[in-house]
């Protein structure tokens, strides 16, 4: 083996033309709910920075205006005086106003309004559509939250994590374990579990302040004069061997000169990768052994012409995904 300082590719000019895209489809992922999802989900409970607007007929001192729940739980009512209202839901808020109303209202109606959710985020991270910060209104499963994160990515692992703060129980999963800090219980749920409905008991309750991660999956890439060039997710496999990766990127295509193939592998330490020579006819032809491919290694078949381009420019497409396809 040797590095090379600038080994130079036919074909990457049409990989870096093409858009950036999944092979698949375009679509979030479509994940199902559990079967076991309760039919009348739990009322929302109320939490710092909420904001809430009370309206209280023939109370005139209590106007409409938005109130925000402050971070010691209370607000401040007219008549009703200093009210704690974190941890209550909002029927119970309503019966603890009107109960401090009946001093100066014969029969007062409470009726309140979330106009805005803060106090039970959840984070979606990672391969997702749109990561972020999600607020939790009532009963949400995983799949749920998934899907308001609008599903997987077509680069997402086959494993989602769930990290909770161990003040809120453990996960209720069987490999659930505690991080090395003793404040959070970790747990790991296959994928398929949730989108084939293998195991509805994996599709668990989602807690204020959870994180969800969706890990990015590993990858091989094919590219130069191939059919299908981009890159091709391992999934649940480890590796996958390079007349495997040749034939899910559809085969050499014409003109190609797969008889001065090359591996190219990253190495500790380095900065540049290393180039395998190989000699695909000869393994195609059985001539020599298949050779496995490790994750982020790239088959480049070049072109018989001999048009080049830098192999720097190939890292950096397939670090940036610029045009990169992804088959899964």
């Amino acid at each position: 083996m040797k590095v090379i300082p600038g080994f130079v590719i036919v074909c990457l000019e049409v990989l870096l033309a093409a858009p950036a895209f999944t092979a698949s489809h375009t679509g979030p992922v479509s994940i199902p709910s559990a079967n076991t999802a309760p039919p009348n989900p739990a009322p929302y409970v109320l939490g710092p920075e909420d904001q809430i607007t009370i309206r209280a007929l023939h109370v005139d001192e209590i106007g409409e205006a938005p109130l925000r729940i402050g971070s010691d739980g209370y607000i401040n009512l007219a008549l009703a005086g200093r009210v704690h209202a974190a941890g209550l839901t909002v029927s119970e808020l309503e019966q603890d106003i009107t109960q401090r109303l009946h001093e100066y209202v014969l029969d007062p109606e409470v009726t309140i309004t979330v106009t805005e959710f803060h106090s039970q985020p959840v984070s979606v991270l990672g391969a997702v559509k749109n990561p972020g910060i999600y607020q939790v209104q009532g009963h949400k499963t995983l799949s749920e939250m998934l899907s308001l994160a609008g599903g997987l990515d077509q680069a997402a692992g086959s494993e989602v994590k769930i990290t909770r703060e161990l003040s809120q129980g453990p996960v209720p999963l069987p490999n659930a374990t505690t991080d090395s800090s003793g404040k959070f219980s970790v747990a790991d749920v296959s994928l398929n579990d949730i989108l084939k409905a293998n195991d509805p008991r994996a599709n668990i309750v989602i807690k204020p302040q959870d994180v969800i991660t969706v890990p990015r999956a590993e990858m091989v890439y094919v590219i130069g004069n191939v059919q299908k060039a981009g890159g091709f997710v391992l999934n649940d496999r480890k590796d996958m061997s390079v007349l495997q990766a040749l034939a899910m990127a559809g085969g050499p295509a014409p003109a190609a000169a797969p008889n001065k193939a090359a591996l190219l592998r990253e190495q500790p330490g380095q900065t540049e990768r290393t180039e395998i020579p190989l000699n695909v006819t000869k393994i195609l032809q059985a001539k020599e052994p298949d050779v496995p491919m490790l994750p982020g290694d790239i088959l480049f078949i070049p072109n018989s012409t001999g048009k080049k381009a830098g192999l720097r420019a190939i890292e950096a497409a397939i670090q940036l995904g610029t045009g990169v396809i992804i088959w899964r």
